[in-house]
């Protein structure tokens, strides 16, 4: 599982039919510098990823989601995912190593 946040919602004109009761949301994913606060914006430099998402997570919440095949588990056939969020962040605890 990866820490993010959601930072928009994707509209798609046609989807697969498996995909009732969700949606898709931009997530931006959560380094370093987003878990202690020193990226002001919250907007990771990485490429953000598009994820299914059956939670319910709006802009601006946190996330924790998987990628690849993981991302297929909650499903009883293969489906064409790649990321899925899998809970809602309440509040973390977050301290970078020492060195």
């Amino acid at each position: 599982m990866k820490p993010g946040k959601v930072i928009g919602t994707v509209t798609l004109g046609h989807r697969d039919p498996s995909f009732r009761g969700g949606r898709w949301v931009m997530i931006s994913p959560m380094g370093g510098d987003e878990l202690t606060g020193k990226n002001t914006s919250g907007v990771s430099p990485q490429f953000s990823l598009v994820a299914y998402d059956d939670l319910g997570a709006g802009v601006g919440d946190e996330v924790l989601y998987v990628e690849g095949a993981e991302a297929m588990q909650p499903f009883d056939r293969p489906i064409p995912l790649d990321a899925i969020t899998v809970a809602l962040i309440d509040t973390y605890k977050y301290e970078p190593p020492t060195q």
